[in-house]
């Protein structure tokens, strides 16, 4: 089952790569952004991501910090096309370090997928006022989840859990669970949080998260960059920048980090994302409000 999930990926790697290149090519002569401070971002974004910290909230932030993007209607395209290519690296390193049941993973991994493809067909259309109100809401979310799991909230719900795969009507609520928050994390809302959360709920072992977690974002996200290549609603130089400097952030993180204290930058991501949300959250209803 790992050698079918680890083909189905190479096919989503190659898909995407095939339509972002292209489509780079195409537009190769437009400078939309710098490509080193990109890249710097993908870095500790996805070096961040591949520890468990996640790195949508992180790279939401530091393309504000920099004002990398001239729109706030390019933030969920450029995340989800940027991450992509490390998301795709982190599972085929991490997809066979856990043993599950193949029939839940492929499940849920296929429900994460076409719900990204729904939840990005609804992303293009929206302007920047709602992207805004969506995104402060998206990143307020993701500061609840994220403290909810250093608290150890989330962790104590997989407490003594000990099944490997879920069946009859556990199996069809985390299909439709799994669905919905693919579309979700086309507006920014990070999946493994909460994907971890609905897997202790259900009584599965907490180990099993991981390979669930990472295989549904690494075949959603491809699903969900073509909408948004499609329509251009992203930045070409940040999303390549971010996905060079991803990928070896993926790697070193891999390679040389086993263990690493992110007690204190987890805080204070809490808190900047927490302020960053509500700003943006502020900004889009009074945006909407003046319209």
């Amino acid at each position: 089952m790992v050698l079918v999930v680890q083909i189905i990926l190479a096919v989503v790697l190659i898909y995407f790569a095939i339509i972002f290149f292209a489509d780079y090519y195409k537009h190769r002569h437009e400078n939309d952004g710098n490509m080193v401070v990109a890249g710097v971002i993908g870095f500790i974004t996805n070096f961040l991501d591949t520890l468990g910290i996640g790195s949508y909230a992180p790279t939401t932030l530091l393309l504000k910090v920099t004002k990398y993007l001239k729109s706030d209607k390019l933030i969920p395209g450029t995340l989800t096309v940027a991450c992509t290519i490390p998301v795709i690296t982190e599972a085929f390193l991490f997809i066979d370090a856990i043993k599950m049941e193949g029939a839940t993973l492929l499940s849920m991994v296929a429900a994460a997928a076409i719900g990204s493809f729904t939840g990005s067909k609804i992303m293009t259309k929206f302007n920047e006022k709602i992207i805004r109100i969506i995104m402060g809401i998206a990143l307020f979310l993701t500061a609840v989840l994220m403290l909810l799991s250093q608290l150890g909230v989330i962790s104590a719900l997989g407490a003594g859990n000990t099944a490997l795969g879920l069946h009859g009507g556990k199996l069809v609520i985390a299909v439709v669970v799994n669905f919905i928050l693919g579309a979700l994390m086309t507006a920014g809302v990070g999946l493994y949080a909460p994907c971890m959360a609905l897997v202790y709920m259900l009584g599965m072992n907490p180990a099993v998260a991981f390979p669930i977690m990472m295989a549904s974002c690494a075949v959603l996200m491809p699903v969900a960059s073509r909408e948004f290549v499609k329509s251009g609603d992203y930045n070409r130089r940040g999303s390549l920048g971010i996905t060079i400097g991803g990928i070896i952030g993926v790697v070193i993180a891999v390679t040389f980090v086993k263990s690493l204290d992110l007690t204190v930058l987890t805080w204070l991501i809490i808190v900047v994302v927490t302020y960053t949300g509500l700003s943006m959250l502020y900004q889009g209803i009074k945006q909407k409000d003046a319209a």
